[in-house]
């Protein structure tokens, strides 16, 4: 399949998707008095040096309870001059197995929009976790297929997940939980987006999955964005073979990853080439011998990829994925809120 060339923005499919769930996100974000007056004096331009040291502060600020923060709207607002900050919740899985706890640590951080990871959907919903994991020696048991009220009973579970995070403030853009082998179970997946609100679904990159998702994709009008490793990313010589599969098949481009993998290539190029199918982006500061450090430490250029964002106005969002190691005293809780704090000053 030939990619289309589009307009300056992005591809029309995303952008209707994306402009629909940006409708009702642009509240204020929920924070104490000391801490909006914490924001709202920020410079409009920062180092590295400085965001190292307000982002300490951020931190302080996030240790709040919301409870106690009664200044405000309790509605949390992480669209920050059109570019929509995200996590994907690998990110807390230190802190938040439960889609409740979840859902408390991005309002803690302030976050409007998320990348919700299985786990805690299938909690939640009653769905069996793929794969089937079997104690060690324990016979092999004949897959069950569940029952069409079972699986009723499964979308009603997360068609109230949707609610209970969107009325909260929580957009659900994406989801990532696992196909399964049948067409049962990879048609049910899609089934799993459409009642929890999201766009696509991500997972790693495959070309035999690509291939086998591609009219299940076309069929939901669902995105399936295909994640990114150090050695599996995005060709750019030519048009990259996986799109051909179908038109609802795209990246979820990690740019931390990239940076990485090519030994210090910018992921600009690639996100400039890849604009109409990038679903999502996953951000961390890495370096190009492969450290994983605190944001403003590292080498990615995570300020210049938000800019362009904005520039641009290309509306997939840009998800923050907590892989640096935690320092000590804090959590992931605080070290997500100083990452949003880093978008934040990016694009002011």
């Amino acid at each position: 399949m030939r990619i289309q060339p589009f307009e300056k923005n992005s591809n029309p499919r995303l952008m209707e998707r994306h402009g629909e769930e940006m409708q009702g996100n642009d509240g204020a974000a929920p924070s104490g008095k000391h801490c909006a007056d914490f924001r709202d004096g920020m410079g409009k331009s920062t180092t590295r040096r400085e965001f190292l040291g307000s982002a300490a502060a951020m931190a302080a600020c996030l240790a709040i309870p919301r409870r106690l923060s009664a200044a405000g709207s309790s509605r949390p607002s992480s669209v920050f001059n059109g570019v929509r900050i995200g996590c994907i919740t690998y990110s807390y899985r230190s802190v938040a197995t439960s889609a409740e706890d979840t859902l408390n640590a991005l309002l803690r951080d302030g976050l409007s929009e998320v990348e919700l990871m299985g786990g805690p959907i299938q909690a939640y919903a009653g769905i069996a976790a793929g794969g089937g994991r079997r104690a060690k020696g324990a016979p092999e048991a004949p897959p069950t297929r569940p029952t069409d009220e079972q699986r009723a009973a499964q979308l009603a579970k997360c068609r109230e997940l949707r609610k209970m995070y969107n009325d909260a403030g929580v957009n659900i853009h994406i989801h990532k939980t696992g196909f399964g082998s049948s067409d049962e179970e990879i048609d049910f997946n899609f089934e799993i987006a459409k009642a929890l609100g999201c766009i696509g679904i991500t997972t790693e990159r495959n070309e035999t999955l690509a291939q086998k998702l591609a009219p299940f994709a076309d069929k939901h009008k669902i995105w399936v964005a295909f994640h990114n490793h150090t050695s599996n990313y995005p060709v750019m010589d030519k048009t990259d073979p996986i799109l051909a599969y179908g038109q609802y098949i795209g990246f979820n481009l990690d740019v931390g990853h990239y940076f990485a993998g090519t030994k210090g290539l910018s992921p600009i190029p690639v996100i400039e080439k890849y604009h109409d199918r990038i679903v999502s982006l996953h951000l961390k500061d890495r370096t190009a011998d492969g450290g994983n450090l605190p944001w403003g430490q590292g080498k990615t250029p995570i300020r210049e990829i938000l800019q362009l964002m904005r520039k641009e106005k290309w509306t997939f969002p840009a998800d923050i994925e907590l892989e640096y190691k935690i320092p000590e005293g804090s959590d992931a809780v605080a070290e997500v809120g100083k990452c949003v704090q880093y978008c934040k000053e990016a694009l002011a």
